[in-house]
C-alpha cells in the first residue's frame, strides 16, 4: 500500500516527521511505500543528514503549509499546494491509500468532507482517544473535540462509529457502548445525555450498557464511551496532564507508562471513505511512526468499508423494516 504523509506538520515539523518516518519505513513490509508530502528540498536535506537513501521513499514536492491558527476552510482553498491539500488530491484520486498528518486538525476535517466525504448517513465524522485498561486490552473515547457541539442523533451514531472500530482495530467481539454521564440512572444529566440515552437504549446496531462514569473508564464495564466533542476533549488532556505528571514525579508503572500518546500516535477520522489519521500537534518522531503505521492498521482492517455496511444496514431497518436483509 501507499502511505501518504504531510512531514509539514507539527510543531517539531520537518525534522520529527522525516524521522518518524524513517523510523516506520523499518517497520513495513516489502512493498509498503510510505509518500512523503512536503517541502523537498527540505526532505532530501534531513534525509541526507541521516543517511537514509530517499530512494526508500516517494516524495512530493508542495511548497506551501497550512499553519496551526489558519482559518481551515479559507486556507485549505486558497494554498493548493500545500501538502494537506496535496495530500487529500492524491487520496481522492487513489494515488495514495491512506493520510495522515500532525498538522492542522480543522483542514484535515473539512479536507476529509470535501475531499473524500461523509460516508452517506454520517451526521458528524469523529475523532477518538485510547483508553488503557488495568486488564491490558484498550477502550475507546469518541468523541475527543471533532463536534464540541453534538446533538442526540450525533451521539447515537458516535456509539456505531466506536464499536465498529474497537471491534475490528482492536478485536474486541461485541463491544459494550456506554454513554458518558454523572451517574448511571436512565434520567440523569443533561437533556443531551437524556435524550441521547432514549436513542441509543434497546437499539440493534451495537451493545448498548446505558450510562458509565468516568470512574468506569478503567474497567472492564465499557469499550466505547460515547461524549460530546466538548466533553471527550477535557478528559482526555485531563489524562495527558496526569500522564505527566505521574512522568514527573517518577510514579510510573506499566499501567501507567501506556498513557504516552506516543504509543498510538494519532488517531482516525471515523465516518469518511477513506483513512485519514490525525496526530498531536506535539507528535515527536516515535508518535509520528505510530500515526503511519496505525494508519496501515486503520486501513488494512477496512474500517471505512464497515462503517458503510453498517449504515446501509441502519437505512434498510429505519425505512424499510419489512424487508428482509
Amino acid at each position: 500500500m501507499n502511505i501518504g504523509f504531510d512531514i509539514m506538520g507539527g510543531d517539531f515539523a520537518p525534522e520529527a516527521t522525516v524521522s518518524g518516518a524513517i523510523l516506520a519505513q523499518k517497520e513495513l513490509p516489502e512493498g509498503d511505500r510510505i509518500v512523503l508530502i512536503g517541502n523537498e528540498q527540505a526532505i532530501h536535506k534531513l534525509l541526507d543528514k541521516k543517511s537514509v537513501d530517499a530512494g526508500l521513499f516517494d516524495i512530493v514536492h508542495a511548497p506551501e503549509v497550512i499553519h496551526m491558527g489558519e482559518s481551515p476552510t479559507k486556507a485549505f482553498a486558497q494554498k493548493p499546494d500545500s501538502s494537506i491539500t496535496l495530500g487529500f488530491q492524491m487520496l481522492k484520486s487513489k494515488e495514495i491509500d491512506a493520510f495522515s498528518s500532525a498538522g492542522n486538525t480543522g483542514a484535515m476535517l473539512v479536507g476529509s468532507i470535501y475531499s473524500v466525504n461523509a460516508v452517506q448517513g454520517i451526521i458528524r465524522p469523529a475523532t477518538t482517544s485510547i483508553i488503557p485498561k488495568e486488564n491490558g486490552r484498550v477502550g475507546v473515547l469518541i468523541d475527543v473535540g471533532t463536534n464540541p457541539d453534538s446533538k442526540p442523533d450525533v451521539l447515537y451514531q458516535f456509539g456505531l462509529l466506536g464499536s465498529i472500530y474497537a471491534k475490528y482495530v482492536y478485536e474486541i467481539q461485541s463491544p459494550k457502548v456506554g454513554l458518558l454521564n454523572i451517574g448511571k440512572e436512565e434520567d440523569k444529566g443533561s437533556l443531551l445525555c437524556q435524550s441521547a440515552y432514549r436513542l441509543m437504549k434497546d437499539n440493534s446496531d451495537y451493545h448498548f450498557i446505558g450510562n458509565v462514569e468516568s470512574r468506569d473508564f478503567f474497567k472492564d464495564k465499557v469499550d466505547v464511551v460515547v461524549c460530546d466533542g466538548f466533553t471527550g476533549n477535557i478528559v482526555l488532556k485531563n489524562m495527558e496532564a496526569m500522564f505527566r505528571l505521574l512522568v514527573k514525579r517518577g510514579l510510573m508503572d506499566d499501567f501507567f507508562a501506556r498513557f504516552n500518546y506516543e504509543q498510538y500516535g494519532g488517531t482516525p477520522i471515523l465516518g469518511i471513505n477513506s483513512t485519514v489519521l490525525v496526530g498531536h500537534g506535539i507528535s515527536n518522531d516515535v508518535a509520528i511512526k505510530s500515526m503511519i503505521l496505525h494508519s496501515k492498521t486503520v486501513y488494512e482492517a477496512g474500517i471505512a468499508d464497515h462503517i458503510r455496511y453498517a449504515m446501509d444496514q441502519y437505512r434498510k431497518r429505519r425505512y424499510f423494516p419489512d424487508e428482509e436483509e
